[in-house]
């Protein structure tokens, strides 16, 4: 049986969902809040996006638009905390809300699409299937702790 999946950006309303989801993507004892939730959905260029079957929010990811000075302002964009919920994966779900998220960056003018993934996740086939690569660009992270 198909089951519908509808996408759609995530409003305050979603909250409570998104948290449940945000809690399965940590490791650790990180928790997702409300408060932080409500700030990133409020943050300018930030959209969260999810896939709804039926009423449950099942996978999402978070999508950064920031203007670029040596593209004349044209933006790029980041996405970041892609999940899809357990008794979802592997049904190509997360695939569709990546690429409503990038074709979405793609109608802002995104001049190239970022993201990075944990090298604990092995998600690099996911990432390869919707269109990412490697190419010519090294990821770098600083953390404060």
């Amino acid at each position: 049986m198909t089951q519908t999946v509808n996408l759609r950006a995530l409003h305050s309303g979603d909250a409570a969902a998104a948290l449940t989801l945000y809690n399965e993507l940590t490791f650790g004892p990180k928790t997702a809040q409300s408060t932080a939730f409500k700030a990133v959905i409020d943050h300018p260029g930030t959209t969260v996006f999810g896939a709804f079957v039926g009423d449950h929010l099942v996978a999402m990811l978070t999508l950064h638009l920031l203007p670029n000075v040596t593209w004349d302002a044209r933006p790029y964009a980041l996405i970041e905390n892609v999940i899809t919920t357990s008794a979802y994966r592997k049904r190509g779900i997360g695939k569709r809300v990546m690429r409503f998220a990038i074709d979405h960056a793609w109608t802002q003018n995104a001049f190239k699409i970022m993201l990075m993934t944990g090298k604990k996740r092995d998600a690099e086939g996911f990432y390869a299937a919707v269109g990412f690569s490697q190419e010519d660009k090294t990821a770098m992270v600083l953390r404060r702790p």
